[in-house]
């Protein structure tokens, strides 16, 4: 979450034209790498192992349906992968040495990079010294940054699975109707 919220720390000082700050500390292009790699590694290792899968040739066989309920298996069972769960859906055969493999690369670096940028990231902000606060210094504890905070947490999201879940979920609940 403090990543997220030095997101919005960052897309705010960017809106005001100010050097964006947290917590009387100045938020630096090397924080915002760090940020990067927790908030975009998670959904893009998840979604990488979805587009691998169905471009492997026998990936047909492994699912009891096709079409977008088949991607949707798929895509299931690498998001639960990704998030450490380990589910998938009844028609979805998980047990083939692709998705063993795969899916034990995305549980290792989804978890785990994220982890290591953290780490990087607290240690950076450590050891900066603190900036006086400034008539330009962004307020964090306002309903007006919350706002902003839900509107960055929900962009990011929609933006990282709504295209999957059109080619998925969405597209098989039209498709039944």
């Amino acid at each position: 979450m403090l990543a997220f919220v030095l997101l919005t720390v960052f897309i705010a000082g960017l809106m005001v034209g100010r050097t964006p700050e947290y917590i009387g500390k100045k938020v630096e292009p090397y924080d915002m790498k760090m940020v990067c790699l927790i908030v975009l590694v998670p959904p893009l290792l998840t979604l990488i192992g979805p587009a691998a899968a169905v471009i492997m040739p026998d990936a047909a066989s492994w699912l009891a349906n096709s079409g977008a309920h088949g991607f949707s298996e798929i895509l299931y069972a690498f998001s639960s992968m990704g998030n450490n769960n380990g589910s998938s859906f009844g028609g979805f055969t998980a047990n083939t040495v692709f998705t063993n493999v795969t899916g034990g690369w995305i549980m290792l670096l989804v978890r785990f990079i994220p982890m290591v940028a953290a780490i990087f990231l607290a240690g950076n902000m450590a050891q900066k010294k603190m900036v006086a606060v400034s008539e330009g210094t962004l307020s964090t504890s306002n309903t007006m940054f919350v706002g902003l905070l839900i509107g960055v947490i929900l962009i990011v999201g929609a933006l990282s699975f709504l295209p999957a879940l059109a080619l998925g979920p969405i597209a098989d609940y039209f498709t039944m109707r």
